[in-house]
């Protein structure tokens, strides 16, 4: 089995079908990336992995477990952790604290939490940025943050949303550093993402959607050439 497995998850708001019958699978150690124009459906995925909304039907596995009947939290505590689109740091609190909020998932302790906090911090190149107010950070560093927090949760998949959106290219390629840096220490990734550039030059596999519905999968090459896609973002007279 597949470490990680969607199948056929469908999901209903009303008379509104967001996500319409996708499946994929994903395997350990690679990064997948989520294609497709606004309102596809990508981050309508995410929110029924981390069950944030509850499946219209279909079945989603981790580790050959079955985890779409779970309440979010325990999602997490499995192993599952995603940054935001939107991201909302604990303004007023400093970074650090930001970052141990997600450690204490795994621990009581504060001093443990700290030392975790720390750890996480060092290797998103946070640092020296620890002791300042979440509400004063770029939106460079809150990116970074928000990767920070999800890491602090220990997970083995992570699900990264619009991580270089908002960013220059010199950010957007500390950006592209920082996910390859997770994926070399041992953690999956799927991710979303409108950069191409950032997309194309790290996934492993693509998944393009488009009205909630599959339209192409492949690796980066043939996503980029796929009729389909060039239609989705560009319309017909270039497909």
């Amino acid at each position: 089995m597949s470490f990680f497995e969607v199948k056929n998850i469908v999901k209903n708001f009303g008379g509104l079908t967001a996500v319409n019958n996708v499946s994929f699978t994903v395997e350990k150690g690679e990064i997948f990336g989520l294609i497709g124009p606004n309102g596809s459906g990508k981050t309508t995925i995410f929110n029924l992995i981390n069950r944030f909304y509850p499946l219209t039907s279909g079945e989603i596995y981790f580790q050959g477990q079955r985890i779409d009947g779970l309440p979010t939290h325990k999602i997490c505590e499995l192993g599952i952790g995603r940054t935001f689109q939107v991201v909302k740091p604990l303004r007023r609190m400093t970074v650090l604290e930001n970052v141990m909020a997600g450690a204490f998932l795994h621990t009581g302790s504060i001093a443990r939490a700290r030392a975790k906090a720390l750890e996480v911090l060092d290797f998103c190149a946070l640092a020296h940025r620890k002791d300042v107010e979440a509400k004063s950070l770029t939106i460079a560093d809150r990116k970074r943050l928000e990767i920070a927090r999800a890491l602090a949760t220990e997970p083995k998949l992570l699900l990264l949303d619009e991580t270089a959106a908002g960013l220059n290219p010199k950010e957007q390629e500390e950006a592209i550093a920082i996910i390859q840096k997770i994926r070399d220490a041992g953690i999956t990734i799927i991710i979303v993402e409108h950069v191409m550039k950032v997309i194309m030059g790290i996934s492993n596999r693509i998944l393009a959607i488009n009205f909630g519905r599959e339209i192409a999968r492949g690796t980066p090459r043939e996503i980029a050439n796929h009729p389909e896609v060039i239609k989705a973002y560009l319309g017909d007279a270039y497909a």
